[in-house]
């Protein structure tokens, strides 16, 4: 007999369109409040950017990818291709669209909205993420120790200074670290390091994979479907929403577009609007010789990359290059982390066995990702989070729940940041 609540001729509840952190997450909240859900991905699930990010929980970057100084930094991006921030010259016409809008929203009413929305988000992202790997058996995988941001040269330390006021006007907890707090908690680093700023309410993970494999696998448990399929065509029909894959065409009460970088398309098929949506292209390096060198997390302030201890190495990334979906990647820039390192320790780290990664990050020029319910509640959308898709998509996925309805959720909508920062009619 069926069960006249699922049509014979629909193919799931929600279909959830990519398979990455915050499509997995998703899915298994929305199994958890009775949903059928299918989730399609081109790749394995977590395969996208999902496995290459640096591993930390970035709970204290409220601030958006760029402030005023980006103007000052465009002839070195267009002319280094090494540097830390790098946009390629020949994708420059393509990206002045979207390097306007995200100049216009540098000047301060703007910005101080990113910055509330980024915060809001934030604030609740650790936490919601110790509720999600219990629930799964997985609170193993997330050190909820703290992270470090150092400095090395004299003249940066008014720099240091001037963060540590901003980020105690936003109320991230931090910390004022000088050279001998760094050398009782992380004594392989070098005694040149002359101070830093420690954030207690950060943490890391032991491995992003195995968060997503976890995860994938209690929403197995839970029900959900996945396949590798390719989805080329997606509208809003009179019962739901129609998708055609490379290989079939389906039928969905509602679909959920998680699909990162990706999203742009789709979302002018099924809600007629455009989207302001590029990519950070972001590198790593990892090194599986290193399990051991760091505690937790550290960045360098004037290197401008970050160091994550892992149970397979230790992962070099935070380099950022603006160059599209399409253009090959430059592992040059991923090795170029490896010598970004010479100095930072007492002994230099083995990059033996050392293999680079490149991955697409979702970006929106407020710096603030698209969650919305649109089409009358069959068109949900979570994507454009561009170097924070780790650290929020659990609390994205609690809020994609209350969104979509059903049974109680893990999270009480009142403990829910409000999502009109985070509104697609928002780019008009």
């Amino acid at each position: 007999m069926s069960d006249p609540s699922h049509p014979a001729s629909t193919d799931a509840d929600i279909v959830v369109v990519g398979a990455g952190l915050v499509g997995v997450t998703s899915a298994l909240a929305l199994a958890r409040q009775g949903h059928r859900v299918l989730v399609l991905d081109t790749q394995e699930p977590g395969r996208g950017a999902s496995y290459g990010n640096a591993g930390h929980m970035a709970t204290e970057q409220v601030f958006p990818i760029a402030d005023a100084s980006i103007l000052r930094s465009l002839p070195g991006m267009l002319m280094d291709p090494m540097g830390p921030l790098r946009l390629d010259w020949r994708y420059l016409p393509r990206a002045l669209p979207w390097l306007s809008r995200l100049i216009l929203n540098l000047r301060p009413q703007p910005f101080a909205r990113s910055v509330a929305g980024i915060r809001a988000l934030n604030e609740r992202s650790l936490a919601a993420w110790q509720r999600l790997l219990a629930s799964v058996g997985g609170a193993h995988l997330l050190k909820a120790d703290g992270s470090l941001l150092v400095y090395e040269k004299p003249e940066s330390r008014h720099k240091l200074e001037a963060l540590e006021s901003r980020m105690r006007e936003q109320q991230v907890p931090v910390e004022r670290w000088e050279r001998e707090a760094i050398q009782r908690a992380a004594p392989q680093l070098s005694d040149d390091l002359l101070g830093g700023l420690f954030f207690p309410g950060t943490g890391h993970v032991l491995d992003p994979w195995r968060v997503v494999t976890t995860l994938v696998e209690a929403a197995r448990h839970q029900g959900v479907r996945f396949a590798q399929e390719t989805v080329r065509s997606a509208q809003v029909v009179e019962s739901g929403v129609r998708l055609v894959t490379n290989s079939r065409e389906l039928r969905a009460s509602r679909v959920l577009l998680a699909c990162g970088a990706h999203s742009a398309p789709l979302t002018v098929q099924l809600t007629g609007k455009r989207v302001p949506l590029d990519t950070e292209r972001g590198y790593h390096l990892m090194l599986p010789r290193e399990q051991d060198r760091l505690p937790f997390a550290v960045t360098s302030l004037e290197r401008r990359f970050i160091m994550t201890p892992m149970e397979t190495g230790l992962r070099l990334a935070g380099t950022v290059e603006f160059a599209g979906l399409h253009a090959p990647p430059n592992m040059a820039r991923a090795w170029q982390l490896h010598r970004l390192s010479r100095g930072l320790f007492k002994a230099d780290l083995d990059a033996e066995g050392a293999t680079p990664w490149m991955g697409f990050r979702p970006s929106l020029p407020d710096s603030l990702p698209v969650i919305d319910r649109l089409e009358n509640g069959r068109v949900l959308l979570a994507f454009g989070h561009h170097h924070l898709g780790l650290t929020q998509s659990a609390i994205t996925a609690e809020l994609i729940a209350s969104l979509a309805g059903g049974s109680a959720s893990l999270t009480p909508a009142s403990d829910l940041p409000p999502l009109d920062p985070y509104r697609l009619a928002r780019f008009g």
